[in-house]
């Protein structure tokens, strides 16, 4: 059967409250390559390792189960000079950890995380363009000397350059190579269609699902209303809630399509699991997955 993994993240409530979910309920962990290390104390050197690297090594050591990379800033669509130097600067970073953690796989998210050299937090969207698509692909082959399982996961952004019902083409623009694949996130599927308003159907029936090595679960709720000039409430991916039941239903839907799918992921953020309901809703979420996913070999 498939596996079902989690996320770690780095702190200690959160890995303490999920100390059962961890150890008895995940077939396999998650991790972003940068919450495993900390700034250099001078521009340009390496990135070094943060105490959470410890533990997560320590866990892949006790547990022997498998690890997966899923990181947020290595500027996959960043074609200046800047973000060359960042990606290399990861690249070394996760050719260390890579000894250490054995990834199976390697995903990011697509966009550009650093604009002229700028941090912007989280990645922005990307123009859907040819030049985009080929700055991308480029990215990937040069993580591919890393880790040969290398992709990138569908966007959730709150404004678009362009129509995002034409993402599926673009990523299909990016991912031809050999091993390199699509992570699904269904909770992205459905934030962009409340946000944007389309058929989360029409977007997944656009998708190559051949290359859906993995699909990320999640929540999220809405936005503060005083978050707009305008007022609107729009959807955000805050990974701080329950997985909802549109998120469950695309799972049932989507799954048994996934020809070469290895893990289901269950997102949740730090500081979002506040004590032992929480942990137990958790714990249920990972059992239920589980059961999507046994139901999918039954129809396979």
């Amino acid at each position: 059967m498939i596996p079902v993994g989690l996320t770690l993240q780095p702190d200690a409530a959160f890995l303490d409250l999920l100390g059962e979910a961890i150890l008895r309920d995940a077939d396999y962990y998650e991790v972003a390559p940068e919450t495993l290390w900390r700034a250099p104390d001078a521009a340009g050197a390496d990135l070094q390792e943060n105490g959470f690297h410890r533990r997560f090594a320590e866990l892949a050591r006790r547990s022997d189960r498998p690890f997966v990379a899923h990181g947020v800033g290595f500027s996959i669509g960043g074609a200046s000079a800047a973000d060359a130097g960042r990606r290399a600067r990861w690249r070394a970073a996760l050719r260390r950890d890579h000894a250490i953690f054995r990834f199976r796989w390697y995903t990011d998210h697509l966009g550009v995380s650093a604009p002229a050299g700028l941090s912007a937090g989280l990645p922005l969207p990307l123009p859907m363009s040819a030049h985009s698509a080929a700055v991308a692909r480029r990215a990937l082959r040069e993580m591919q000397a890393v880790v040969e399982d290398v992709g990138v996961e569908n966007s959730v952004s709150y404004f678009v350059l362009g129509d995002p019902l034409d993402e599926p083409r673009f990523l299909g623009r990016i991912l031809r190579a050999p091993r390199t694949h699509l992570l699904l996130d269904l909770h992205n599927v459905h934030t962009m269609a409340q946000n944007f308003g389309f058929d989360p159907a029409e977007y997944v029936a656009r998708l190559d699902l051949a290359r859906v090595i993995e699909i990320h679960l999640s929540g999220g709720g809405p936005s503060d209303p005083g978050w707009l000039p305008s007022g609107r409430v729009m959807r955000l991916d805050g990974h701080d809630d329950a997985v909802p039941e549109p998120v469950w239903r695309l799972l049932e839907e989507v799954a048994p399509r996934c020809p070469n799918l290895r893990g289901v992921t269950l997102e949740r953020m730090e500081g979002t699991v506040q004590g032992a309901a929480d942990a137990a809703a958790v714990r249920e979420e990972l059992r239920r997955a589980r059961r999507v996913l046994g139901r999918r070999g039954r129809r396979r």
